[in-house]
């Protein structure tokens, strides 16, 4: 079996999601085929087991945890990750405050204006990434990119109406 470190398909816990808009369902499905196109994911105790990829990766939010549950490519269950998401709360929140005025910015502002708050926006997306890395760190070996995306659908599962 050649070593195929990623994750080949990706979905969320749609009954974690209570409603979405379209800006919202845009962001999911961007960050989903960018995540697909190109990631670097291995899930270290699966991949020390001989579970070297592609993987699936399902992910829903239980008890204030994210959970992560990994398969090979024909289901076979290898393993789920919980990882805790309470020192994430602030990131979210900030997340969707800046997201909220970059939708409405781009509507009715001035570029210079729109570029400053999305300036702001990939800043405390950065930050959430590397706070995903360092909560991943032991347990899955990934790049930047790869987290950044995976925070996108993490804030998409913490959608609340």
């Amino acid at each position: 079996m050649a070593e195929d470190f990623r994750i080949a398909h990706i979905s969320l816990d749609e009954e974690t999601i209570i409603w979405r808009n379209a800006d919202v369902e845009q962001e999911r499905r961007v960050a989903i085929f960018d995540l697909i196109e190109e990631n670097s994911f291995k899930p270290l105790r699966s991949a020390a087991r001989g579970a070297n990829g592609p993987y699936r990766l399902h992910l829903a939010v239980m008890d204030g945890r994210l959970s992560m549950d990994i398969r090979s490519e024909d289901e076979q269950q290898l393993e789920t990750l919980l990882i805790g998401l309470a020192r994430f709360r602030r990131p979210i929140r900030e997340y969707f405050a800046i997201c909220d005025s970059y939708y409405q910015a781009i509507r009715k502002a001035t570029p210079s204006e729109i570029e400053a708050i999305d300036m702001a926006r990939r800043g405390i997306h950065d930050h959430a990434a590397e706070l995903l890395l360092e909560r991943l760190d032991g347990k899955v070996d990934t790049d930047f990119p790869t987290a950044r995306r995976l925070f996108t659908l993490i804030c998409v599962l913490h959608i609340k109406g």
